[in-house]
Order: structure tokens, then C-alpha cells, then sequence
């Protein structure tokens, strides 16, 4: 059976919808009320919604998309 129309491939390591991936970023500060300083591999620092993984401290490795930390990272 063939498919007619676009198909949407796994295998390219990012969101198919928004082509944005998560990114694996650290803690460096934490407000205690769900925002976090994270720093980006590429030593970007952003701020982080961490409601979704519950208390964070300095040191802590978060799973990021969208500027929202969706997991902990090992």
C-alpha cells in the first residue's frame, strides 16, 4: 500500500510539529517558585519554568523545550 501526501520522519532528533528539540541544560540558580538560571550547552543562560519536575537546586541537569524543563536529565 503506498501513502499519498508528506510523512513525518523520527529519525531527525527534534519535534516534527516545531522542529525544536530538548535540550539537556544545567541549574545554576533557583527561585524556589518554579523558575530556574539554566545554562545551555553552549553556555547560553536562559530561564527555566520548572513547574513540571517539582524543586530544582544548582547542580541539577534538566531535559528543556520551549524554555519549560519537561524531566530530569542524568
Amino acid at each position: 500500500m503506498t501513502q499519498s501526501g508528506p510523512s513525518a520522519s523520527c529519525d531527525e532528533g527534534h519535534c516534527v510539529t516545531c522542529a525544536d528539540e530538548a535540550v539537556r541544560m544545567l541549574v545554576l540558580e533557583a527561585d524556589g517558585a518554579g523558575l530556574a538560571r539554566c545554562e545551555a550547552p553552549d553556555g547560553a543562560h536562559t530561564e527555566v519554568m520548572t513547574d513540571l519536575v517539582g524543586d530544582v537546586a544548582p547542580g541539577d541537569a534538566l531535559l528543556v523545550h520551549a524554555g519549560t524543563a519537561l524531566a530530569r536529565a542524568a
